[in-house]
């Protein structure tokens, strides 16, 4: 009978949840930081879509996708430079796809809403959801793909940078 309380005592004390093991994000404060509704106010209904709710443009929407002038693609919340037109590529899938992205200026973390682990980027300095990263991309270069909605970017062709 000891040893049932003892062993009982023990599974208690290694099952009870501390604060050590509170694995709360912590929210993270952005350089550029807005209300809901300052964002409403400035973005369009699918740029406030995409950027602020994580959504997802339908596939060929966008005239970025066959844009291959030389430019710099910058988020369409904040106009920080995330992708140079020379590491773009027809990846086939309807979204404008890079290589790789301006080395600091794009985020990742791990996003599971399809039910399976999947690379989302982000703006590092506003926050916005971009896309995806995949390993499917040139073999040639990164072997990446950074699929990326057309609506969180606006192009700056480089006459005008």
């Amino acid at each position: 009978m000891k040893r049932l309380a003892l062993l009982s005592l023990v599974l208690l004390f290694f099952n009870c949840k501390g604060n050590s093991q509170d694995k709360t994000k912590e929210t993270k404060v952005y350089e550029v930081t807005k209300t809901k509704e300052e964002w409403k106010k400035e973005l369009s209904q699918k740029e406030y879509y995409v950027l602020r709710e994580a959504g997802t443009e339908r596939p060929f929407t966008s005239p970025l996708n066959k844009n291959y002038e030389p430019g710099t693609y910058v988020c369409a919340a904040c106009k920080t430079p995330l992708f140079k037109s020379e590491h773009k590529f027809d990846s086939g899938t309807g979204w404008p796809s890079f290589d790789r992205e301006i080395k600091g200026n794009v985020e990742y973390s791990t996003d599971y809403n399809l039910g399976h682990a999947r690379t989302e980027e982000h703006c590092a300095t506003c926050g916005g959801h971009l896309g995806h990263v995949f390993n499917d991309g040139p073999r040639n270069t990164t072997g990446k793909r950074h699929c990326i909605n057309g609506v969180s970017l606006n192009f700056i062709p480089k006459k005008d940078e």
